[in-house]
């Protein structure tokens, strides 16, 4: 279930013109690679350009660009099947800007696609330039081991919108499912699918239950062993799809732990975070480098973005700090152990001494790489946190957490919601964000009164309240949840609580300065004790198939293994060991941080892949919301 390294073997498969991958599989032919925008991004978390290079290739250029004809090289391309990417192949073959022409696409090419192509090289006489042409499943963005995207920009708004065609909905429906079935492809998975009855949900799971099943009865099935390469999965997941109202708090909500942090705050986009800088200097390759900026890599090789992702932020800190000592107890090791006679007791003598100085020197030289390497990788941490730190300081975003942590568990109240509105902290979009939450967790709808002096504040404070009119209405009618249902999940499902609190603020003004201790205390741990998160206690229902549970009775269920309308509640019964949870919607770290540390509390733990059409900062969805007010006649 490691869907990183399933797509990472399918890219590098590719880039080798899909021979057989070994330990020596080291690109010795030297190739260019044509990437269009989507593969692009599918590409930039999985492989380095020292990745790429490992694998021969020289050049990776962009489809719709103009590029220079390269002779007696061949050019592998990655792109998906679109009449507009297939005009383009064919003008470069026709051009004869490469010498052969490997073609990958990212799911099935229809096969009108084909005969456009053929027809196409044929009439030039270029048909020998294409050498080859391959289906490759890779329609998503695979950004950690149990994280996925399918890159699909506003797929809330698409889904939403009321003035959209039914050819535009069908579009979107098609991508979703082309992307999902990619994934099942890549895990070699036939799951069973869960859903809620009614809307796109279930729209999904039937279009995706039913290519499964034409999969499943083909000649070459794709699940079968060592079908792409890869081995099936002996066991069969639950992909579990939930429709981005389920719970809109989630994903509105401010977060208090690290990577939701930085994603919500510093804009992390596929595994790269951009820090402004006033020392940025343009680098010669223009790709870690931007005036005014400096870029940042974080993904599971980056040891403190794994080891510390989940951790509250002041830990955080404090973590980079106990790290950078040991780094230095390290080097002062090396020093001693280097110096001129270190190691010497008893009489002098010189050929016992050479051999002592000459092993901890190749000590020396062999642990102060990784050494470095890990004060690179402390300096990056350092810069993230103080910048998050200046923004949570600017922005009182420690508050904006506290206040709706309060209303999600029943304890807050619209007075506490006014005050800080009123307080002058806080930016426009910080604001709307609580006014949203305040809405959502309410019992029922707010009174006229309240939502009026909600939106007045709003309006001089210069947010835009169309958003909030949109899930008025949607609350009105019953079509998102509150965001409290797992409010009342007490019991063995508890969060754990911040150790502490003092202690872990004494080095606060040490290593950033003042102001940490400020924002930190009284900080409420994610989710304390006070409350489950929606989607983790709808998940565990579902992977737990326990009878009389609202959420296992109710929901629908698909099994491609099975005849047509044969798939009932009691193929479903748990417990299921790996699931995958989809947002159709939109998602975020905020929301998959609550799911894996439920998965990881329970006995035995649970593996769970969480994937969203997109990963959404909270302003991104609230402009999405915003929108689709406008569009449904909101002002």
């Amino acid at each position: 279930m490691n869907i990183r390294q399933k797509q990472a073997e399918v890219v590098l498969r590719a880039l080798n013109f899909n021979g057989a991958l070994g330990k020596d599989s080291s690109g010795e032919s030297y190739k260019v690679l044509v990437l269009d925008r989507f593969t692009k991004d599918v590409i930039a978390p999985l492989l380095r350009l020292n990745d790429l290079r490992k694998h021969g290739v020289t050049l990776h250029l962009m489809l719709e660009n103009e590029r220079q004809s390269i002779p007696d090289v061949p050019a592998v391309y990655l792109v998906q099947p679109s009449p507009s990417n297939l005009e383009r192949i064919t003008a470069d073959a026709v051009a004869g800007l490469y010498d052969s022409m490997h073609l990958n696409f990212t799911v099935p090419i229809p096969s009108k696609l084909v005969e456009q192509l053929a027809a196409g090289v044929v009439k030039a006489g270029c048909l020998g330039r294409i050498s080859k042409l391959y289906d490759q499943y890779l329609a998503f963005i695979a950004l950690e081991p149990t994280l996925f995207s399918l890159g699909q920009p506003e797929a809330y708004l698409e889904l939403n919108d009321p003035q959209a065609r039914d050819y535009q909905i069908e579009a979107a429906v098609s991508n979703i499912v082309d992307g999902l079935f990619s994934v099942c492809v890549s895990l070699g998975v036939v799951p069973i699918i869960r859903c809620p009855r009614g809307g796109a949900a279930e729209h999904i799971a039937g279009a995706l239950d039913a290519k499964l099943r034409d999969s499943l009865k083909s000649r070459t099935n794709l699940f079968s062993e060592g079908v792409l390469g890869l081995s099936a999965s002996l066991s069969r997941p639950l992909l579990c799809l939930f429709d981005r109202n389920f719970d809109l708090t989630t994903v509105v909500q401010h977060a208090w732990t690290y990577k939701p942090l930085v994603h919500d705050v510093l804009g992390l986009k596929l595994n790269r975070i951009a820090l402004q800088s006033e020392a940025a200097v343009p680098g010669p390759t223009g790709i870690h480098a931007g005036a005014g900026k400096k870029h940042y890599d974080v993904d599971e090789r980056d040891f403190f973005w794994e080891a510390c992702g989940a951790h509250a932020f002041p830990k955080v800190a404090e973590e980079v700090e106990t790290q950078l000592q040991r780094y230095r107890a390290a080097v002062d090791e090396i020093n001693k152990k280097t110096a001129a006679g270190a190691g010497q007791d008893g009489a002098f003598d010189p050929d016992e001494l050479l051999r002592r100085n000459t092993q901890n020197l190749m000590q020396a030289v062999s642990s102060l790489p990784e050494l470095q390497e890990q004060k690179k990788v402390l300096d990056k941490h350092t810069n993230i946190a103080t910048s998050l730190l200046g923004a949570i300081k600017m922005r009182a975003l420690d508050q904006y957490y506290n206040v709706a942590e309060d209303l999600l568990v029943g304890k807050g109240d619209l007075q506490s919601v006014l005050k800080l509105l009123q307080s002058g902290k806080g930016a426009p979009m910080d604001k709307l964000r609580l006014a949203l939450i305040y809405v959502l967790a309410h019992d029922g709808l707010p009174n006229d009164q309240e939502l009026s002096e909600l939106e007045g504040i709003m309006r001089t404070g210069g947010a835009d309240v169309t958003a909030l009119q949109y899930v008025r209405t949607l609350k009105r009618n019953n079509l998102t949840g509150s965001g409290k249902a797992g409010a009342d999940a007490l019991g063995h499902h508890s969060g754990t609580a911040m150790a502490s609190q003092n202690n872990l603020l004494d080095w606060a003004d040490k290593t950033f300065g003042q102001g940490l201790s400020q924002v930190a205390k009284g900080v409420k741990t994610l989710l304390s004790s006070a409350r489950q998160a929606p989607l983790a206690g709808c998940v565990e229902a579902l992977m737990e198939g326990k009878a009389g549970i609202a959420e296992f009775e109710s929901y629908a269920v698909f099994d491609p293994k099975l005849p047509p309308g044969r798939s009932t509640v009691e193929r479903a019964k748990g417990p299921f060991r790996e699931s995958i949870v989809f947002m159709i919607g939109g998602g975020n770290y905020f929301e998959r941080e609550t799911l894996l540390s439920w998965a990881q509390r329970c006995t035995p733990p649970r593996h769970v892949v969480y994937g969203a059409t997109e990963l959404l900062s909270g302003e991104e969805f609230v402009q999405q919301l915003s929108e689709l007010g406008r569009r449904s006649g909101g002002r």
